[in-house]
């Protein structure tokens, strides 16, 4: 019998493959330059985690300081209620006292209405803000009427003195005078708001263009009452004309309402400047008459008395 000749082919098909096989386990040197980072050099030198916030009990300023708006300021301190409405509280007074805080609608939201209403110096942040806005009171308490904050105006506790005795009011006014009455200074108040008046400058290139037109001539004739004779005159036009790019301008100034009040301090204070205005909360004490008018007299002319709590320089208008 002969023997299939299927042998022979495979040896030659398995020689290539063992050739093959041979050259797979060939050794590759690498240069220093192409060598793969070690396994180590994977995991790269991570930057050190940052301190936690500082806390707004123990540091206000470097807790405000941390964050670069003060809206973000704000979220960071209404954060803190779940752990600690105290430090809640006290980081909201760091935004609203170390940046230029501005955001009055945050402060009276929801968020803060618990502790305005029952916290004290609720209401002097509230006056803060306000200043820190521009001191624009008039605008910002019918914010305040709309959120049922118990703040008014002078003008509503003088129309009803016995109603609004004991409660806060917030005005803008200037001290105009200063004097002690027993123990306790008293400064003299004239309330202010603020308005705005609009102004053109000319800004840029303008000219300007005067003319003068000269007409003269002489009139000759003959009547019978006076003869022969002649008149003469010259008539002159003068004409200007120019034109310039203006720019429109709005500024903020502050008028005289006519209101005036009595303003008690708890001591002197040299910082409560004369002839400057300022954003002023106070308790109102009711009224008394001037000097000169009768108990009896209900026209006897009567002014506001104030204790005042806290005052704060109005920064410029700002838009918000």
């Amino acid at each position: 019998m002969r023997r299939p000749s299927w042998k022979l082919s495979t040896w030659l098909l398995l020689g290539p493959l063992a050739a093959g096989c041979g050259a797979a386990h060939s050794h590759v040197a690498w240069s220093p330059e192409e060598a793969p980072p070690e396994q180590d050099a994977a995991f790269a030198a991570r930057p050190p985690p940052q301190p936690p916030a500082p806390s707004p009990s123990a540091d206000p300023k470097g807790f405000a300081a941390r964050y670069p708006h003060p809206a973000v300021c704000e979220a960071a301190a209404r954060r803190l209620q779940g752990a600690s409405r105290d430090e809640a509280w006290d980081g909201l007074k760091a935004c609203i006292e170390h940046t230029p805080f501005t955001q009055l609608n945050a402060l009276l939201g929801s968020a803060w209405s618990e502790e305005l209403a029952h916290r004290p110096g609720g209401a002097k942040l509230i006056a803060r803000v306000v200043a820190q806005r521009g001191g624009s009171v008039m605008g910002d308490l019918r914010y305040l009427q709309e959120k049922q904050v118990p703040i008014f105006s002078l003008a509503s506790a003088m129309d009803r003195p016995d109603t609004y005795k004991g409660r806060y009011v917030l005005l803008r006014a200037q001290v105009a005078d200063q004097r002690s009455e027993g123990e306790r200074p008293t400064v003299w108040l004239v309330e202010h708001a603020l308005s705005s008046v609009q102004t053109e400058e000319v800004v840029g290139y303008g000219e300007r263009t005067d003319s003068v037109t000269t007409y003269s001539g002489d009139l000759s004739g003959e009547t019978g009452l006076t003869g022969p004779g002649r008149v003469g005159g010259t008539v002159n036009a003068y004409q200007r004309s120019g034109r310039a790019t203006t720019r429109r301008f709005v500024e903020n100034i502050s008028d005289e309402t006519g209101r005036e009040a009595l303003g008690r301090l708890a001591a002197a204070d040299p910082f409560l400047e004369t002839r400057r205005d300022y954003v002023i909360l106070a308790r109102f004490d009711g009224v008394r008459l001037t000097s000169g008018g009768a108990e009896t007299d209900d026209e006897a002319p009567r002014i506001p008395v104030l204790t005042i709590v806290s005052y704060h320089a109005p920064q410029a208008l700002v838009v918000y």
